[in-house]
């Protein structure tokens, strides 16, 4: 059983990188902005919820966002382990997260972090918004999400540092080095891939 965070800024190739592990490790990824938009597109409880909040273009609580992940890590697949991507954001979801999966016996086995130069991903996200016509992505805006990454992960990743579970990872690179760098510190923690 693996149970894994992946953080790192916009534009890290986060995404990339999380498919590859989860295939790699047999895990399901979680991402909470996929759980949103499942519940919402269901018509769900919970999803009715989130849209009347996301409408409002207000922040999901706490409590509703954890809500709807302890759902599905309650779902059958996740029972062998998962990869987290954009849960926990807050230090009262960290200490959510621990209680729930302290509750079942189980804990986080690492925090897999995409370190990236901000330069470097504005250079590729600035690029990337030209060749897509994404008016919207301005270096501005792009910066503007780094800095509320860096202001909104900095306080978790301080605590996952202390607790010895932090793996720093430079994001940039080739896709399949960042991969080969990530299942390599991974190993070295004695997690091994699903057979």
């Amino acid at each position: 059983m693996t149970r894994l965070l992946i953080v790192g800024p916009p534009g890290a190739g986060k995404g990339t990188q999380a498919a590859r592990i989860a295939e790699r490790y047999g895990i399901p990824t979680i991402s909470t902005g996929d759980i949103f938009r499942a519940n919402i597109k269901n018509e769900t409880e919970l999803g009715k919820q989130v849209k009347a909040i996301v409408d409002a273009g207000d922040y999901v609580p706490d409590s509703l966002t954890n809500a709807l992940v302890t759902d599905r890590l309650n779902e059958a697949d996740a029972a062998g382990g998962f990869l987290l991507d954009g849960y926990p954001r807050t230090p009262d979801q960290v200490t959510y997260l621990d209680e729930l999966l302290g509750s079942h016996g189980h804990a986080l086995d690492a925090v897999v972090r995409l370190v990236a130069d901000e330069d470097e991903v504005v250079r590729r996200l600035t690029q990337r918004a030209i060749e897509q016509g994404r008016s919207d992505d301005s270096e501005e805006a792009i910066r503007h999400r780094q800095e509320v990454y860096q202001r909104e992960t900095a306080p978790l990743l301080e605590m996952f540092r202390t607790r010895g579970l932090l793996i720093e990872v430079d994001g940039l690179g080739a896709i399949d080095d960042v991969s080969d760098r990530i299942f390599g510190a991974l190993a070295a923690r004695g997690l091994t891939a699903a057979a």
